[in-house]
């Protein structure tokens, strides 16, 4: 068995929560969360005086130790604060896209058993519908006038919660974000204290972030780049956000002059815009030590072109949410071209042939396999998806085809997995299927991901029909029951799609056709 091994000694195991490995690097004294848009500044003792008064609020209320918090919200520095309040309550947070429809929502609320939703103004409606049929009796508005029949965050503080609930490390579920995985449908993250905890140990040997730097967080906080790469590892690390509720290409680059942060931590299509676009002129972006890219590879030829336009080190980093999320990160003097990072401390590795099962010479493109403390508990309701994705041995298939170099630098290269990421965000084909085959005039439908300039991929769907429908009235049908970035972007209509493949074969062989017409 060819087993791939950080090259720096393991990090040690702790027994704290993520609130206490995130309270243990603050200063109460300093700046710690900025509203990006509005300047509104929150101090290291604003942060945990407001996350001990709602910790003992919630539990007031019957909302802490065993209950699960829905937050729906966009980054605002009072996400910090309810994601580290329901775990200091000794709850469970399922962490919900804000651009999701009433029908996702209402899915996931069901799923993960939630009791409470935190949400903002904006989406009271799309809540409002979302919780018939569910436990959720009660809306709380993160603001200062929620809508007739919702609460207001401020009214849930109460009484300071002195100490952290008492919680199993290992085993409690603190957090609880949706992925598909490799295959199907979202699916519940079961992620624990230790997870997280470990995660941050683990990737601030490579990622150094320093006392008081601040970095911009436009990634959602919702997706577990932005939960834990830059709100758990920032904070606890003495560091501090500076949060935008959606990405502006100009207000980003404003805050990032304005806060001097030293690294951006960004998806591929943001990489692009800092390679070409002509605003990045207007800007003193002196600063910047470090740019890292994930949640999708970026090629080798916009990260070198990124680097050289901004005078700094390109990076990229890899993981998923299954795993905490980080497995590999480089240093910025440790960047190699195209390159994925360094297997971080207390993580093993393994290139396994998807069909044999049997472990691949370095240099050889497999399936990569990740074993290490931050490997999740498992899916939530769902214990065969765990158990095709932790084998034997504790072993989790990453469902992303990778070698590694003679110097053990990650390279992905292919996807084995079904998944569509769109900007970084995980698109499951099964869900666009499924739904596709309610429309009436369509009788058969597959889904794949197909390149795109500006987004990484987008979907395309294959449909059979009679009569078929246009482009825009697919689109209109999945407009009320999809977020945006899981629309349907380009549409074939083929006889018949062959049923005698597997899901991933199909989709194998369509997007060959595909690729072969691109060529031609």
């Amino acid at each position: 068995m060819t087993i791939i091994r950080s090259r720096e000694p393991d990090v040690a195991l702790n027994d704290l929560t993520i609130t206490q490995r995130v309270f243990q690097g603050i200063d109460p004294d300093r700046p710690l969360l900025v509203d990006g848009p509005s300047g509104r500044t929150l101090t290291g003792a604003q942060f945990i005086g407001g996350v001990k008064a709602l910790a003992g609020g919630l539990t007031a209320r019957g909302y802490g130790a065993g209950k699960v918090m829905a937050l729906m919200a966009p980054n605002l520095p009072e996400y910090c604060v309810a994601f580290h309040a329901m775990a200091w309550a000794g709850g469970t947070v399922t962490t919900i896209n804000p651009t999701y429809t009433a029908p996702e929502v209402h899915h996931q609320l069901i799923d993960s058993d939630a009791d409470v939703l935190v949400t903002i103004g904006l989406f009271h409606e799309t809540a409002r519908a979302a919780i018939v049929g569910t436990k959720v009796r009660e809306i709380v508005i993160i603001g200062d006038a929620p809508p007739d029949g919702a609460v207001p965050l401020a009214a849930l503080m109460g009484p300071p919660m002195a100490e952290q609930a008492p919680v199993d490390i290992a085993g409690h579920v603190v957090a609880l974000p949706y992925s598909s995985g490799t295959t199907g449908l979202p699916k519940g993250v079961m992620l624990t204290h230790r997870n997280l905890v470990v995660n941050i140990d683990q990737s601030l040997v490579y990622a150094r972030v320093t006392p008081g730097e601040f970095t911009v967080a436009f990634l959602p906080l919702f997706h577990i780049y932005g939960l834990e790469v830059l709100m758990n590892i920032y904070l606890a690390a003495g560091g501090g956000l500076v949060t935008m509720p959606r990405f502006d290409l100009e207000q980003f680059l404003t805050l990032v002059e304005r806060h001097k942060t030293p690294r951006l931590w960004i998806v591929p299509p943001v990489a692009l815009a800092l390679a070409k676009h002509p605003l990045i002129d207007s800007f003193d972006l002196s600063h910047i030590e470090q740019v890292n890219s994930a949640a999708a590879p970026l090629g080798a030829d916009v990260a070198e072109a990124m680097g050289a336009r901004l005078n700094t080190t390109a990076t990229q980093g890899y993981g998923m949410t299954e795993l905490s999320p980080v497995s590999h990160i480089s240093r910025p003097e440790m960047a190699r071209s195209g390159a994925s990072g360094l297997t971080i401390p207390n993580t093993e590795c393994r290139i396994v042939d998807p069909e044999t099962l049997q472990d691949l010479p370095v240099g050889q493109d497999g399936e990569l396999w990740v074993r290490g403390p931050q490997v999740m508990k498992g899916y939530l309701n769902n214990p065969q998806a765990t158990a095709d994705t932790i084998v034997q041995g504790g072993w989790l298939r990453t469902g992303d085809i990778a070698h590694f170099d003679e110097d053990g630098y990650l390279f992905i290269t292919d996807r084995l997995k079904e998944l569509i990421k769109v900007k970084g965000f995980q698109v499951a084909p099964a869900e666009l299927e499924a739904l596709l085959l309610t429309h009436p005039a369509i009788t058969d439908a597959a889904v794949i991901g197909v390149p795109d300039g500006d987004a990484g991929e987008v979907p395309l769907a294959f449909i059979t029909s009679a009569n078929p429908p246009s482009l825009a009235e697919v689109q209109a049908f999945l407009e009320p029951q999809v977020a945006h970035y899981k629309q349907v972007r380009r549409l074939e209509v083929m006889d018949q799609i062959p049923k005698s493949a597997s899901g991933k074969i199909l989709r194998r062989l369509l997007r060959d056709q595909v690729a072969q017409r691109t060529k031609d």
